[in-house]
């Protein structure tokens, strides 16, 4: 299905409203019209991953410790995360959506782009399209989903979240999108963060209609970047729909406050990081056979080294590979460190081979039960030692 016409580009955004919540709403009736809050308890040291928005009322919100979310909402229902329900609904959704177009790319579980250029005139056009992703969606799953229809990758992500939740909203053409944006906050510009935002708003760019007035001054403090955002803001955007099946790494990485030299410390991010990407790889059903630490110095001068073997998505394997690599480089000031894993294939490696130890066959084991039990509660209901540990020197450095 892929676009072979001179049609009009037609991108389709689709966001489910509240996904982890909506779930266990659709599943338990009861929950209904209350302040549903999924992650940690507030007995427990976490975050919430998402919340309804009967919760978000109240001011709780994704990201939020679970202990201010308590504040804010008392009265409100705690509940761990069920994981491997939600990956089994959002597989439900990814099927819906690949009936009108072979061009999807997953943003997550629960979020996606999907290029129906070249299909929509099957389904009576692109609008056609949307309108059916969002009954199919209810009548067929049970939820309910924000659909977004636009001609780039920024209109329609934009145009999904203008009726939130279960909306639609369409932005078809440049000017549009302009006429939208023009008293928004710059931060409204894809690749606009905190960071870039307090760098434009030093120079007095806070909102959209001020890089209309002055995008030489964007581009002169941002050089590349900033020409980005000023064709981004015009409606100039070059991007387009990858399907999943070509992203070739899943990564992360943390930029420090202030440059260390303590490796110690640098290997409990380590630790925490490989446990994240091992999550993230059980969630997506992946494995890795390259694993690449990136160290960037204070300097500004970044490396990279690599190490390839036998597919895996274990914590341990991850961690032990990025802190081999790391006491191999030069010992100064740090500023950034992260793993990038690459490689990846659905096909894991043999479990236990002649050679592995009895040691590192119950340290897999362990780590396979603990993954189960985050896969099912959450990445927070259980932590081993070297977790707590590694958390809690972070959380001495964030004070410090």
């Amino acid at each position: 299905m892929a676009n072979t016409t001179q049609n009009p580009t037609r991108i389709v955004h689709v966001d489910m409203d509240a996904f982890y919540a909506a779930v266990e709403v659709r599943d338990n009736p009861d929950l209904a019209g209350k302040p549903l809050i999924i992650g940690a308890l507030p007995s427990e040291r976490g975050v919430v991953a998402t919340c309804s928005y009967e919760a978000r009322k109240f001011g709780v919100r994704s990201a939020m410790s679970s202990k201010e979310a308590y504040r804010r909402c008392p009265d409100g229902i705690y509940m761990h995360p069920n994981m491997s329900k939600y990956k089994e609904a959002s597989q439900e959704v990814h099927k819906i959506w690949a009936d009108y177009t072979d061009i999807c790319e997953y943003l997550s579980l629960d979020e996606g782009f999907l290029d129906v250029t070249g299909s929509a005139h099957q389904f009576g056009g692109a609008r056609a399209v949307g309108h059916e992703i969002k009954r199919r969606t209810k009548e067929e799953i049970g939820l309910t989903c924000s659909v977004g229809l636009g001609y780039s990758m920024m209109s329609a992500k934009l145009s999904s979240e203008e009726k939130k939740p279960d909306g639609y909203f369409e932005i078809l053409t440049p000017a549009d999108l302009r006429n939208l944006i023009i008293d928004r906050s710059v931060r409204v510009i894809y690749g606009v963060g905190p960071k870039t935002a307090a760098e434009l708003q030093r120079k007095g760019i806070t909102t959209v209609r001020h890089i209309y007035e002055n995008p030489q001054g964007v581009i002169a403090l941002l050089g590349n970047h900033g020409k980005q955002i000023v064709e981004l803001a015009e409606g100039i955007d070059h991007r387009r729909v990858t399907p999943d099946a070509e992203v070739k790494s899943i990564g992360t990485e943390q930029t420090f406050q202030q440059d260390t030299t303590d490796f110690d410390y640098l290997k409990d991010v380590l630790l925490l990081t490989a446990q994240k990407l091992s999550f993230d790889m059980r969630v997506k059903g992946l494995y890795a056979k390259t694993i690449t630490l990136k160290v960037t110095y204070a300097g500004m001068q970044s490396i990279t080294r690599s190490k390839s073997g036998d597919a895996t998505d274990k914590t341990a394997e991850i961690y032990k590979t990025a802190v081999a690599l790391l006491d191999n480089i030069e010992k100064r000031p740090i500023r950034l460190v992260g793993i990038t894993l690459s490689g990846l294939t659905d096909t894991p490696a043999l479990q236990l081979s002649l050679f592995d130890t009895d040691k590192t066959a119950q340290q897999n084991k362990l780590d396979d039960a603990m993954m189960q039990l985050k896969l099912k509660y959450g990445q927070n209901i259980v932590k081993t030692a070297s977790e707590l540990r590694a958390e809690k020197r972070l959380g001495e450095s964030d004070s410090d």
